[in-house]
């Protein structure tokens, strides 16, 4: 079998999911002169891009225009238009259950609206974070039912994960090797030759099992040595000894040693998650991963750490947490985005309120909270201005995201008490933060 696209100068390339990862890399496509049909079920989304507006802070509007003004990109919520594109790619969120168990609902949902559609001949690619054998155990059956088709045979499939960085200027898309495995070989070769077209590097592995297990070793790697300093973080503070310049010092070693930052938990879609997809995988061949496991306790447990650390700098000027009036700085789960996804400002927020604080926000990427899954009831609120009268009124700023924009010399010298997670005051003088500011 033969791939459609193969000896096409223009492909027709379908993407799955307007997101993180699924607009930068439609962006990357049409950059390299390859026609790109989006699809998504929110129409908010559809229409912005078909307006040539962003809405995503990291991703220029103007990006989004100019591939709009050269008929380039076109977003839709019409999936019977798979059929015209050669080839497809998924990129939808794959979260946890309540019962941190994997939710692969979102990528089965989208096979039944991609199946009925699907033409001898395409390439299906999938992109989310999932388990090993999720593409070709729960995926391939849905496309191959609904399609009356056979991958491998007739269309072809793959997994390549994504490896996106949102915010981080020094990696883009098209800078970072895409690892690429095929249901078969055939199915490799194809799925290789369609990101090669992108412009990017293409790592090629012997199966989709391998690149799905890649994806999890990378960030279940990130997981594990953040634990480390995290557990590191509360035994040290407790000796009265600086975690951060001790991973300061270590890390002028120029061979054995990467640095990782510690902070109030984990966030993101991959690092709290991916964990967790592995350790259940690994049940059902009777594996228990118990290094990995305890690593996301360790991560998880961070935030109420954080909670008492506030709780004692509050208690030792004669304030309860009850009642205080306590500003969150920075709702984004990472520094200069507006991505809030699993971010644990949120279980911050929620373990201040059930100790009957009055919570405030500011983050200047998140004006206003967005609708989430997991915390719906916070969604439409606003978030305050980040001035000299409102930090004073405030009895203390717990800084969870350390965006690059906010000025922390003046937080600090007019907030009364300032919980540090991140960090982000090292550099006010030391003058200005005596007897004010608490690493936590």
């Amino acid at each position: 079998m033969t791939w459609c696209g193969t000896g096409k100068q223009e492909l027709a390339v379908g993407i799955v999911g307007l997101g993180y990862v699924g607009l930068p890399l439609a962006l990357q496509f049409c950059r390299k002169g390859q026609r790109v049909l989006g699809f998504d079920i929110d129409g908010e989304k559809v229409a912005a891009i078909n307006d040539g507006r962003s809405y995503i802070k990291h991703i220029a509007a103007a990006e989004v225009a100019t591939a709009r003004r050269m008929e380039m990109l076109e977003a839709t919520t019409d999936f019977s238009r798979v059929r015209d594109v050669h080839a497809v790619i998924i990129c939808v969120p794959t979260p946890l259950t309540r019962n941190r168990e994997p939710d692969i609902s979102y990528i089965l949902s989208t096979g039944e609206k991609v199946g009925p559609h699907l033409r001898a001949g395409q390439l299906v690619a999938l992109e989310s974070s999932t388990y090993p054998g999720t593409t070709d155990e729960d995926l391939r059956p849905v496309l191959e039912r609904l399609s009356g088709l056979k991958a491998g045979q007739d269309f072809h499939l793959a997994f390549s994960p994504e490896r996106e960085d949102p915010g981080n200027p020094q990696y883009k898309t098209a800078d970072i090797p895409k690892v690429v495995g095929g249901l078969t070989p055939a199915c490799g070769r194809a799925a290789q030759e369609l990101y090669t077209r992108a412009g990017i590097t293409v790592v090629p592995v012997s199966s989709c099992r391998v690149a799905e297990a890649t994806k999890l070793l990378e960030n279940i790697f990130r997981c594990v040595n953040i634990a480390l300093v995290n557990e590191l973080k509360v035994v040290l503070s407790r000796m009265g000894i600086d975690v951060w310049e001790v991973i300061h010092a270590a890390k002028t070693k120029p061979f054995g040693y990467m640095p990782f930052y510690p902070g109030p938990g984990l966030g993101g879609h991959c690092i709290p998650i991916d964990p967790f997809y592995l350790t259940w995988k690994a049940r059902e061949y009777g594996e228990t991963t118990r290094f990995i496991e305890l690593a996301g306790e360790i991560n998880a447990d961070m935030p109420r750490y954080v909670i008492g650390r506030l709780m004692e700098a509050l208690s030792d000027r004669g304030k309860p947490l009850k009642g205080a009036r306590v500003l969150i700085l920075g709702l984004a789960y990472k520094k200069n985005v507006d991505d809030v996804r699993e971010s644990p400002s949120f279980v911050l927020w929620e373990l201040l309120e059930a100790r009957g604080a009055r919570v405030l926000y500011h983050d200047p990427f998140v004006p206003a909270v967005p609708k989430t899954r997991e915390h719906a009831r916070y969604a439409d609120i606003r978030g305050v201005d980040l001035t000299p009268a409102q930090l004073a009124q405030v009895d203390a700023v717990l800084i969870a995201t350390d965006h690059t924009s906010v000025n922390y010399e003046d937080v600090v010298r007019h907030a009364p008490l300032v919980v540090d997670t991140r960090n982000a005051c090292e550099k006010v003088p030391a003058d200005v933060k005596r007897g004010k500011v608490v690493t936590a």
